[in-house]
């Protein structure tokens, strides 16, 4: 391999040699995935003894910026690995004759920035211009007896397969039991021989049972969108009036989005804030709900003031009803209308006026659950201890509890109609509360809102969001001066999220050595940046939404509020590294329906050339010609698989395959970090 092409590096992880066959091929490929957390990346080459008594030029690309350990090409392609989801062919060379600098600015004001071209991909979507009420009159529940149907047909199916399924099992363990009475009959008593003990199926227990669980296993992942990556779920088609359809339609306009919007600050920070402030879009009526959170609240406020997005989601018919605090009311509060009902009665009668008998409720157990309301503390929860304290921000349950009761009579009006923010007085708590010390009694909707300011203001929300931003930015574990300085923005600014990120943009911290690919990509930035590398043309997103979910990041369906994590232990593990590189390897040699892309233009090589020349020019489109020492060289020793070079029929020579050229690049360990 060239060495201009591969830059040698401490990289510590050896990969084995194996010989080329198709299951050793996917070992190897599962080798350079394998990603430890402390791979130590190229050095800055060494100045020349003559250059070190001249003071180099700074490059005008850089102009601005307080970048003095990476060059040039590292800086921009950091940049985009960062502040967007990777470069696009040719985005490299536009960034420096735009300027870092000026393209930075740009992206932290995304509203000058043309983005028609995404604009009008996003018009396949109808979901996303629809409102709430529009939403649930368009995508209707299925009646239960639909649902029982479909259900029953599923259960058929799934028999059919078991029988399928148990026939072939059947024949291999008696041709098993078979070949062992004939080993044991033998003259020379020998058992069965390695051949036949390997080919022999393992005894099954309960298969019913595990084929059960098999089956609702496939139907969770198929619906979290982990299934077959090219299958077109029923309940996703385009056709489909089924609710799954507007979180599909989400997902695929996030997908698109990221790869084309040429607003891709704005793309980040979106996801980032929707992670924060995560919500499940597989709880009852947050699936009708979640496409004005995303589009009212989330998106708006993403670079403006955090009070102004912590309200904003804090009314937010999303948020209410995922974390239940629509729900919530004062325990009293029954007690208070009841009292109130009777006093408007004997006005409405006089006082000897007698009112009609109050009618029976149908089921008397059932009506006295409904009218049961009481204090829920979960909003209260989550608010100080994942969307501003922290789980450390120095608060008790004492503050929790007063919080909740702070937020009583914060709901929902219509849920299933129009789903509309209301502060319902009569459910609300009017008592004072006390919160970190601070006495609460603004009264009715505006003890909430004090709640609101008072931890947007805290200290310990400053050192909290910024550390998050810092870690989804920076590194894993950001710097600890980095995120003081950040911090100190943030409440100097009132919380102004573009000026904390702009503070920590143009730090040493960010442009350092130690934060150039510290990052291992989400399932979500890998598929999105691995179509932007390819220069992928997409015209049916579904099958990328699908294998991102089959990595292990289906969008819209995490169910803790905690959201996805953005630390790299969570995404290093066999199952994820392996459907990675069948990713890469699928996206590269065009086999996802809906995503063509030419690799042999990319890579301005022709398919007969070479295989160490596409080898070497593929190292240098996607890895800006940065690969350790050990990735080199596994990757040359696959230059001789079969898999990699074809023979033609009337023709001996043999032809490398530049799809699985440029997969095998794409699932190396440099791509996977950004």
């Amino acid at each position: 391999m060239k060495s201009r092409n591969f830059r040698a590096s401490s990289f510590r992880f050896r990969f084995p040699s194996m010989a080329a066959t198709p299951r050793s091929f996917l070992a190897l490929i599962l080798a350079c995935s394998c990603l430890p957390l402390g791979v130590d990346f190229p050095a800055v080459a060494a100045t020349p003894p003559a250059a070190k008594d001249k003071k180099q030029k700074p490059d005008p690309a850089l102009k601005g910026l307080p970048i003095t350990e990476l060059s040039p090409d590292e800086a921009i392609l950091h940049a985009l690995n960062r502040l967007a989801y990777g470069p696009r062919p040719g985005d490299v060379e536009r960034v420096r004759q735009m300027g870092l600098a000026k393209w930075i600015e740009r992206q932290l004001n995304p509203n000058s920035i043309n983005d028609k071209g995404v604009e009008a991909r996003l018009e396949d979507y109808p979901t996303l211009r629809m409102s709430t009420a529009k939403l649930i009159v368009e995508y209707p529940q299925p009646k239960p007896a639909v649902r029982q149907a479909e259900r029953q047909a599923r259960e058929r199916a799934q028999d059919e397969q078991r029988r399928a399924d148990a026939a072939p099992a059947s024949e291999q363990q008696t041709q098993a039991r078979e070949t062992q009475d004939a080993q044991s009959s033998s003259p020379s008593g020998e058992s069965v021989t390695q051949s036949a003990a390997e080919n022999a199926p393992a005894p099954m227990k309960e298969p019913a049972m595990e084929l059960d669980q098999a089956a609702r296993g496939a139907r969770r992942r198929e619906a979290l969108g982990g299934g077959d990556p090219n299958s077109v779920p029923r309940a996703v088609a385009d056709d489909s009036k089924r609710p799954a359809r507007i979180a599909a339609e989400l997902a695929m306009a996030k997908v698109t989005r990221a790869i084309y919007s040429e607003r891709q600050l704005q793309q980040v920070v979106d996801d980032f804030w929707f992670n924060h402030f995560n919500v499940f879009a597989g709880k009852g009526e947050d699936r009708y709900y979640l496409t004005s959170y995303e589009r009212d609240v989330i998106q708006p406020h993403a670079l403006a003031k955090f009070k102004d997005l912590l309200t904003a989601t804090a009314k937010s018919p999303a948020m209410l009803f995922y974390l239940d605090n629509f729900l919530s009311a004062d325990p009293r509060a029954q007690q208070r209308i009841a009292m109130e009902r009777a006093m408007r009665q004997q006005m409405r009668y006089g006082r000897f006026g007698r009112p009609w008998p109050p009618r029976p409720p149908v089921n008397p157990q059932q009506a006295g659950k409904k009218n049961e309301r009481g204090l829920n503390e979960n909003y209260g929860r989550e608010l100080m201890e994942l969307h501003t304290l922290g789980v450390d921000g120095g608060y008790t349950q004492k503050d929790v509890t007063e919080v909740a009761r702070a937020f009583t009579g914060w709901t929902i009006d219509k849920p299933r109609v129009y789903a509309d923010f209301k502060f319902d007085d009569r459910l609300h708590d009017p008592d004072p509360k006390i919160v970190l010390g601070k006495r609460i009694h603004a009264g009715g909707m505006k003890d909430g809102e004090q709640v609101i300011d008072l931890l947007a203001h805290h200290p310990s929300t400053a050192k909290f969001i910024t550390t998050e931003l810092a870690r989804r930015f920076v590194s894993d574990h950001p710097p600890s001066a980095l995120v003081n300085r950040m911090a100190e923005t943030f409440q100097s600014s009132e919380g102004d999220i573009r000026a904390v990120m702009k503070t920590m943009i143009w730090s040493p911290e960010f442009w350092s050595r130690e934060a150039y690919r510290a990052k291992i990509k989400t399932p979500f930035e890998l598929v999105v940046s691995a179509a932007r590398a390819l220069g992928t043309d997409v015209d049916t997103p579904l099958p990328l939404v699908q294998w991102v979910g089959r990595i292990g990041e289906p969008l819209y369906q995490c169910q803790p509020p905690t959201g996805y994590s953005d630390k790299s232990e969570t995404w290093v593990n066999t199952g994820a590294l392996l459907n990675r590189l069948n990713f890469s390897l699928a996206l590269a040699g065009n086999r996802i329906r809906g995503a063509r892309s030419d690799v042999a233009s990319l890579l301005s090589v022709d398919s007969s050339a070479d295989p160490k020349a596409a080898l070497d020019r593929a190292v240098q489109v996607f890895l800006g010609g940065e690969a350790a020492r050990t990735t080199a060289e596994t990757l040359e020793k696959q230059l001789d698989n079969p898999q990699v070079l074809h023979a033609k029929l009337d023709d001996t020579r043999r032809e490398a395959d530049l799809g699985v050229i440029a997969g095998l690049v794409l699932g190396a360990p440099e791509f996977q970090r950004r």
